[in-house]
């Protein structure tokens, strides 16, 4: 089998269920496992944003969208050329990967007749369903099962050692400074389940857009800031940029007791594969450090200090 993924997420569960040598192409933002860096890229940003404020960078994408164009680019000559089988994607979010319908357009004039899989899981079960249809459309359902059997265990018991809590602080978890946006999909169930109360946004649905006025009303215990696609070193310098200059940020309840902190969302809590279950154990060790202290990978979030 040959196999391109179009997702970070889609090559992590490839590899994850031991397909690694059967994948033939990734994205340009495929790191993970560090073999997967080794594999031809077929993908482009269409949009430079290294040195971008998370302002600029939102009204680009908005733009670019706005006029129907892609904040990607494939390359259809070497999609073409690869001769794959099967094609694992997403038409659920046009800022996280190539548009399906560029995808669609490619295979419809290329000289072989791949499979497309379209992935959109929306909640934890439903990244669970992604690594079973992976696991399915490539004849590793076993395996697949046997690493759901213990993520699910995993899952388990945070939320067991999260039940004997004291208490469940407000959580507000922010996917995007400037302008601020809350957190969708899966991550109010993630944070539900580490113990915390989430808000700002709803399971199952699509990040959204937020009044700064949203945030001061929630008065948030925690703060957790993880926005999409920038690792912690990234998270950490925009947030010291942007948010002290906030109107009340300082009065915030988390800030005041110096319980804000940066993930390293472009390896965690973004991304819909098996390293959901690290963000779990990542965001249940801020929430309740006097439970969870050490659990996830180091180096995944850090405390930061306002002046």
């Amino acid at each position: 089998m040959r196999i391109v993924s179009l997702l970070p997420s889609t090559t992590e569960i490839a590899f994850a269920l031991g397909l690694g040598d059967a994948v033939v192409a990734v994205t340009h933002e495929c790191d993970y496992p560090p073999e997967a860096r080794g594999r031809p890229v077929i993908t482009a940003s269409a949009l430079d944003h290294s040195s971008a404020s998370s302002e600029e960078i939102d009204a680009a994408v908005r733009a670019q969208l706005r006029d129907s164009r892609s904040i990607y680019r494939l390359d259809e000559a070497m999609l073409d050329a690869l001769h794959p089988d099967l094609i694992l994607t997403q038409a659920l979010c046009e800022v996280c990967a190539v548009s399906f319908g560029i995808v669609e357009r490619a295979v419809a004039t290329a000289s072989s007749e791949p499979r497309i899989l379209s992935l959109e899981p929306a909640s934890l079960e439903g990244i669970f369903g992604s690594i079973l249809a992976v696991g399915n459309a490539t004849g590793r359902r076993a395996q697949a099962l046997a690493l759901l059997a213990e993520l699910r265990a995993r899952v388990e018991r945070v939320r067991a050692r999260a039940a004997d809590a004291p208490s469940r602080p407000r959580v507000a978890f922010l996917e995007w400074f400037d302008p601020p946006f809350g957190p969708g999909h899966w991550l109010p169930e993630l944070v539900s389940i580490a113990g915390g109360q989430p808000g700002l946004g709803e399971a199952e649905q699509s990040s959204r857009r937020l009044s700064w006025g949203d945030v001061i009303a929630f008065a948030p215990e925690v703060i957790v800031l993880a926005p999409c696609g920038f690792d912690l070193e990234r998270a950490s310098e925009e947030a010291a940029a942007i948010l002290p200059h906030r109107p009340g940020w300082f009065a915030l309840p988390a800030v005041r007791a110096g319980r804000v902190y940066a993930v390293d969302a472009n390896s965690y809590m973004s991304r819909p594969g098996p390293r959901i279950v690290d963000s779990l154990e990542v965001l249940a060790s801020l929430i309740h450090p006097e439970l969870f202290a050490g659990w996830g990978p180091p180096g995944a979030a850090r405390a930061l200090t306002f002046a």
